[in-house]
Parts: structure tokens; sequence; C-alpha cells
């Protein structure tokens, strides 16, 4: 073999190499992909029971049902559409009707929302990026610009740097 041709087989080999660790690792990644849908995305997808997945929007004023134990039931908002969720767990503090949520889970047969975890706004100011987003789209959000959406770190650098001054 020459220089040239054991140089390309040299980069063969590294190219099918890499090619193979991409390969693993997103095989390895296949079950963490969760989307995200608001309610009216869900709507028009159509999506099928079982495909993991998150929604977004408001909890439902007036919908919320605490059923045994610690299973409840409410209704997922966007202002044009709705999707009924079930959760059994615990709940975050900051959850309640009219507020900013996430619910990660599943639709059933059914078309019910099967959640295994639900996530609440932080703050009065904060709302999950993806459900600001998507409210706005429908223009349901009153939120003002993408700096009214906080995250929390954002806040503490500010009034860290504001006490220096």
């Amino acid at each position: 073999m020459t220089r040239k041709q054991k140089r390309l087989a040299l980069i063969g080999g590294a190219v099918g190499v890499l090619g193979l660790a991409v390969g693993l690792v997103l095989f390895a990644l296949r079950d963490n992909v969760v989307f995200f849908y608001g309610p009216t995305e869900l709507a028009e997808k159509h999506v099928g029971p079982g495909l993991r997945l998150r929604i977004g929007g408001l909890v439902k004023p007036g919908t919320l049902v605490h059923l045994e134990g610690k299973s409840i039931s409410f209704d997922v908002t966007d202002g044009n559409h709705d999707v009924a969720v079930s959760y059994t767990g615990l709940l975050p503090d900051l959850f309640k009707e009219g507020q900013g949520v996430v619910a990660e889970g599943a639709l059933d047969k059914a078309g019910q929302f099967r959640a295994d975890s639900i996530l609440a706004k932080h703050d009065e100011r904060y709302m999950p990026r993806e459900v600001a987003d998507a409210l706005k789209k429908q223009g349901k959000w009153q939120g003002g610009g993408q700096a009214d959406v906080k995250t929390g770190a954002g806040q503490a650098d500010k009034t860290a740097s504001g006490a220096a001054q």
C-alpha cells in the first residue's frame, strides 16, 4: 500500500468508527427524546396513543378534581383547545388553576393524557419558555417580550450586579 492508500484507509476507518459512535448514542437516547405540544397542536397532529410527549399550557380554571389518594385530573388549555390530564403523585407546591404547567406522559386509547410528571410555574413572572411561545403563537398570552420570561438564574444575576453597584 502506498502512503495515500494508507491515509485513505485511516480516514475511512475513523469516519466508520465515528458513525458507529453516533449511531449508538442515538439508539441509547431514542426513549429520552420527548416532543412538546400545546393543546391545539396536539389536536391538529392527531398523535396516537402511547407516544411519549410533553404538553403545556394553562390549568383550566374549574377543572381541577382531586380523586382518591394522590390522583388528580384537570384540563390543560391554550385558549383554543383543552386536553384532559390525569396524574397520580405529588404535585409541585405552586401548581394551581390558571397557572402555567407542563405535563410529561402519554395519551391513552381514550384520548386522555396520563402524566407521570408535572412541572408548575416558578414565580409570578416565570412561565416555561415552550408554554409562553405556544401561547404567544395563539395570541393568548399577554406576557410581553422574551425579557419577561425569567428562568430564575437571570434574576439572581441582576440582583447581584445591582448590589455591586
